[in-house]
């Protein structure tokens, strides 16, 4: 069965971007372009809200300025848009996303259930937290970098019962980064 990854970048006070959806504060090096090929090499679909496909769509397909085997992944891949209010879902030349428009869980239960390798959200927070306590999502990858925000855009929001995770590993970056690798507990 596919599994349901999620992999965001937060500030140290939970945050995945500020308060003006700024992005400038990520701390991306050689080490987390390596972590964003090895991971773009284990999945084969990218699940994204509205808010992350949109900011993303305007970006990807017309950059040139990132590492090109990065830039061809995230292009290239097909995407799964979920959003009530798009009405279309284009990425450039390569017109692979799809929209969906409600069902939300019942969307990704299907999506595990077929073949292929594992998928992918990138921010999204409303999505994450629509999953999350519906236990569809199998592993959070969480990158931490060294800032404090104050305020912005929670990765988390609207849960109002306890998800336990269980730590599966760590990994430090010589940047002072902090990747955490998690995966619900299943005790509640």
């Amino acid at each position: 069965m596919r599994r349901v990854i999620v992999s965001n970048l937060i500030s140290l006070d939970g945050f995945l971007e500020g308060p003006d959806r700024e992005l400038d504060w990520f701390v991306v090096d050689d080490e987390f372009f390596d972590y964003a090929r090895d991971l773009l090499g284990t999945v084969d679909t990218i699940l994204f809200g509205r808010v992350t496909y949109q900011m993303m769509a305007s970006y990807w397909p017309t950059t040139a300025e990132n590492d090109p085997v990065i830039t061809d992944k995230m292009n290239s891949m097909p995407k799964i848009v979920f959003s009530r209010t798009l009405e279309k879902v284009p990425w450039g030349k390569w017109n692979n996303a799809r929209l969906v428009k409600d069902n939300v869980a019942e969307e990704v239960k299907k999506l595990k259930q077929q073949p292929g390798k594992d998928m992918v959200i990138f921010g999204s927070a409303g999505l994450i937290s629509t999953l999350a306590p519906l236990g569809l999502i199998d592993e959070y990858r969480i990158i931490v970098n060294p800032v404090i925000l104050g305020s912005g855009t929670p990765m988390f929001r609207g849960i109002s019962d306890r998800i336990k995770l269980m730590l599966l590993r760590t990994r430090i970056f010589k940047s002072g980064v902090i990747m955490l690798y998690y995966q619900p507990d299943g005790n509640k």
